[in-house]
């Protein structure tokens, strides 16, 4: 029974290994990725302004036509700033104010296809 038990759980925890790996976690524009509602999305900030690329596998994901906005909590300071597509699987914010260590950014994108997907990030 012990060995059952050592069994399934290390295929349990190969299986999850899997499936992050798969959903390609790693950056590839210096940022930080998240994935939500099957999309991986990375934010990368540069001087006030903060671009979040698209990507559904791998493969980029189209934002013509998609808006939002990004939430910025700094301590506890709030503030907002519009998405806007500007490439191909690209959204940027501008006049984004300084994200520190420990500060959280959620990203609300509402797609061309009018589906919603908000994708949380906490800066390192």
């Amino acid at each position: 029974m012990k060995k059952l038990l050592i069994t399934l759980t290390a295929t349990v925890a190969l299986a999850a290994s899997a499936s992050a790996f798969a959903h390609g976690t790693k950056p590839k524009h210096g940022g930080i990725v998240q994935t939500a509602s099957d999309l991986q999305f990375e934010l990368v900030t540069k001087g006030d302004t903060a671009t979040i690329y698209v990507e559904d596998h791998g493969k980029q994901f189209a934002t013509a036509g998609a808006s939002g906005k990004l939430t910025i909590l700094n301590g506890k300071e709030k503030s907002e700033v519009p998405l806007q597509p500007v490439g191909e699987n690209t959204l940027e914010a501008k006049g984004v104010s300084k994200l520190a260590a420990g500060a959280k950014a959620v990203a609300t994108i509402t797609f061309a296809d009018k589906k919603t997907v908000n994708a949380r990030f906490t800066i390192k």
